[in-house]
């Protein structure tokens, strides 16, 4: 007798949705973690500077749960088990190295003026660009947030034909495709407003001249100006917990420090888990959220993997930079003070040639950086009077093969030596823009590709993004184009994660889709 209806290996925020939507269901539900902690890159920690300050260490903003299916249908459970969400009327901007900057607010008439100053109706473009991702929204978040190869998506898309006509559809459609790169430069003549939505691709595991990078980029413009950048109070941790509760209160169970080595198959059918102590549990239903080379090539290995999920390839690895601070920070630029994210940029070249450097292995020059500030939104995350900042680099090589700017010896493992040069370059880039930085840095703490694939085994070469983002493993064909939805070869086992359809960014879409298959 199978001692649970499903049991779910990982507990990152897809397997957390899964996992509430099942249990709230009242079926009964496992989750087992190979770490000492629960969810994935939902992480804070307040050993990684000085006492006081609290810093997630991977995931930090959450836009696209906030406005994604996952919240709408646990948000109200979630916020009775303690998660709050923390704002800002200023969600992003770009610092570009000459000093000037361009920020965003979170009302359209007023980025339609801001804008309209840099560029001759950039401002008016800029609303007709949000404006058509929010007229199609319905649209365009289902196909992001169901199962793609199904009737329910087949029926949406020719309701979306009868609506708009099969011509204008095809337009769409192409229209989509589009790099930001060509977005950007046809659409906007401001070199501040390119700047600004530039570095955004990055996060969806792009670059700027890849295909559908500026669908996405609007996408997003649409997201921050619709929701802002929320973090959440007392730190993305915090998410984790009011999941776990809520999970517990609905009879759910998670164990930690387990780590599943086998999926048991049985006349082509999955029906439970080994362990590495040797334990077998035993399950109707096994969700697996892992990288694909986890599951088929580990998890699966005993069962001929299919071929072409061999080929799935990661994308580039992730940096992360955590400073404490012992006062505010004074930007040289005006308005930055209470900005979630700022990118420092100089334009779509700049964003192309980080990125470009970093997929052929290189550090790059002058990375592109992300900057947040959590603690102008949320002031339980550091000591009163006092500041953090949350940097992120997101074109960092996982396998290193020379420095861009020839100045830091390398070698093709990420070694403490290189971290902390790679550091160096990036905090000389910052303190730059800060005019007080030599009087309030107290303590800095960096982690490289290779530090946080140890700390979660899901971010292979340290990508965050649960594989590359390119059209070919994207979408139907995401992770592999054999795979329909979250199916596998093996009956009664599920697969999720951000290397699954809708992909990366915390939505806890695939989670979602799988449970709702399950009759959630």
């Amino acid at each position: 007798m199978a001692a649970f209806d499903h049991l779910i290996i990982g507990t990152g925020i897809n397997a957390l949705v899964a996992a509430a939507m099942l249990s709230r269901k009242g079926d009964s539900v496992l989750m087992v973690e190979r770490e000492s902690r629960i969810g994935g890159c939902m992480f804070t920690s307040d050993e990684v500077t000085l006492p006081g300050y609290h810093h997630d260490v991977m995931a930090a903003t959450f836009v696209l749960f906030l406005t994604g299916p996952a919240h709408a249908a646990l948000g109200d459970d979630l916020a009775k088990h303690g998660l709050a969400f923390c704002h800002s009327p200023h969600p992003t901007a770009v610092l570009r190295p000459d000093g000037s900057s361009l920020v965003v607010a979170t009302d359209r008439s007023a980025n339609v003026a801001a804008f309209n100053q840099r560029g001759a109706g950039d401002g008016d473009q800029h609303g007709r660009d949000v404006g058509a991702i929010e007229q199609d929204a319905e649209f365009l978040f289902a196909l992001l947030g169901q199962p793609l190869w199904s009737r329910q998506t087949l029926t949406l898309v020719a309701k979306q034909a009868w609506k708009k006509g099969l011509g204008p559809l095809k337009t769409w459609f192409g229209e989509a495709m589009e790099p930001a790169r060509g977005w950007l430069e046809t659409r906007y003549t401001s070199q501040d407003v390119q700047a600004l939505w530039a570095p955004w691709v990055l996060h969806v595991g792009l670059t700027p001249e890849a295909t559908y990078g500026g669908q996405m980029a609007r996408v997003i413009a649409f997201a921050l100006e619709a929701a802002g950048a929320p973090v959440v109070k007392g730190g993305a941790g915090q998410a984790a917990a009011a999941f776990q509760t809520l999970i517990e209160a609905n009879g759910g169970k998670i164990r930690t420090n387990v780590e599943a080595t086998r999926i048991i198959v049985e006349n082509g059918r999955a029906i439970g888990i080994s362990t590495s102590d040797d334990e077998k549990i035993l399950a109707n239903n096994v969700i697996a959220s892992t990288a694909p080379g986890q599951l088929y090539e580990g998890l699966l290995a005993d069962q001929n993997p299919p071929a072409t999920a061999k080929k799935f390839r990661h994308g580039r690895g992730n940096f992360q930079l955590h400073f404490a601070l012992d006062g505010p920070v004074e930007w040289n630029a005006e308005g930055l003070e209470d900005v979630a994210l700022i990118h420092l940029s100089d334009g779509i070249d700049s964003v192309s040639k980080s990125s470009n450097e970093a997929e052929r292995g290189m550090l790059p020059e002058v990375p592109t950086i992300c900057v947040g500030q959590p603690h102008r939104m949320d002031p339980t995350r550091c000591p009163e009077g006092k500041a953090l900042l949350w940097l992120q680099i997101p074109d960092a090589p996982s396998v290193i093969k020379g420095d861009a700017a020839g100045k830091i010896k390398t070698v093709p493992e990420w070694s403490e030596q290189m971290r902390e040069a790679f550091a160096d370059r990036i905090e000389a880039i910052l303190s730059k823009h800060i005019g007080n930085w030599d009087q309030i840095k107290l303590k800095r703490r960096a982690y490289s590709p290779a530090d946080l694939e140890k700390m979660n085994v899901n971010l292979v070469g340290g990508d965050p993004y649960g594989g590359a983002c390119t059209l070919d493993q994207f979408f139907v064909w995401r992770p592999y184009a054999a795979q329909t939805n979250n199916g596998t070869p093996v009956k009664n086992l599920y697969h999720i994660g951000a290397s699954t359809h809708p992909g990366p960014g915390l939505g806890g879409g695939s989670g979602l889709n799988v449970a709702k298959g399950l009759g959630a």
